[in-house]
């Protein structure tokens, strides 16, 4: 599989649903709005392609605070599911990695659900050793 990875224009965004929607219960208007909101601070788009077909899809963000510094966030990377173990989720995660060192970030930070964390691993991420918390407000 020959990969390209890109930042998607909003013209494409609508596209990266179908496979956004394999992670996230959105509808795709719901979906568009969030992305629209998010570019707000910085989010963008990255979609992995093979031709012209899109197989993954991550967001990222640049997030600067006390406790970590400079980083880059990584949101909701997700492949196709019929075409994992292809290298897209690689080629995504080098993208990234590339990304924040031309923004000079010191660390890229995810969210990872369980069954992920051994392709993390494999990558070089670690546990960091400050837990999430969340306090639902509705």
């Amino acid at each position: 599989m020959a990969l390209t990875v890109r930042r998607l224009a909003p013209t494409e965004w609508r596209s990266a649903f179908p496979i956004i929607s394999q992670l996230r219960e959105l509808t795709e208007e719901e979906f568009l709005r969030r992305v629209q909101r998010q570019t707000f601070s910085g989010y963008e788009l990255v979609g992995a392609f093979d031709g012209q077909r899109i197989v993954g899809v991550m967001g990222v963000r640049p997030v600067h605070t006390l406790a970590r510094g400079p980083h880059l966030h990584i949101d909701d990377l997700v492949v196709d599911k019929t075409c994992r173990k292809t290298g897209a989720g690689r080629a995504l995660i080098d993208f990234a990695d590339k990304e924040g060192r031309v923004r000079g970030m010191g660390a890229i930070f995810l969210d990872a659900r369980q069954e992920a964390i051994p392709f993390y691993e494999r990558l070089d991420f670690a546990f960091h050793a400050a837990p999430s918390m969340k306090k639902p407000l509705a």
